[in-house]
């Protein structure tokens, strides 16, 4: 099945829906809530977030944020970092992670992204094989947070 999604803004009209989308309890170490998000989003000005809520029709089902085009320094990965990526524990297992990964790797290579980063948590649990699936691969480092930072090159993607 391929899930059909749409990237909307986040609004105070639909604010309180986006956060109400929550992963799995066993999953909460490995990504942090919408909320969180939001939070992480004002506290790291720097990080030039940007976010959209993942719907499916009328019904949110996942949430995206990425740090946007930065200069990357220490604490802080980029140009284009997946800082987030969250489906709602009902929804997991129907391809929204795979069609919110195309979504935003369209969206960055038209911005001029050459690969997009990103980190996970490692562990029993980790979405790391997902990302590795999808085709990113360990870059050999690890963040100041402990996580392991993948990369994907956007030439490998069609």
């Amino acid at each position: 099945m391929t899930a059909q999604i749409r990237l909307v803004e986040v609004t105070d009209a639909n604010r309180d829906a986006v956060i109400a989308v929550r992963v799995a309890p066993a999953q909460e170490r490995f990504v942090a809530s919408v909320e969180a998000s939001f939070r992480h989003a004002r506290e790291q000005p720097e990080g030039n977030p940007w976010y959209r809520a993942v719907y499916d029709g009328d019904e949110p089902v996942g949430f995206v944020m990425l740090s946007w085009n930065v200069t990357p320094r220490p604490g802080l990965l980029g140009p284009y970092y997946l800082w987030r990526l969250l489906i709602g524990a009902g929804h997991q297992g129907r391809g929204y992670g795979t069609a919110i990964l195309d979504e935003v790797v369209a969206l960055v290579r038209a911005d001029g992204a050459r690969e997009l980063i990103t980190s996970c948590v490692p562990g029993e649990g980790t979405p790391e094989p997902f990302y590795r699936r999808y085709g990113f691969v360990p870059t050999g480092e690890i963040d100041e947070e402990g996580e392991t930072v993948l990369r994907l090159d956007l030439s490998s993607r069609p």
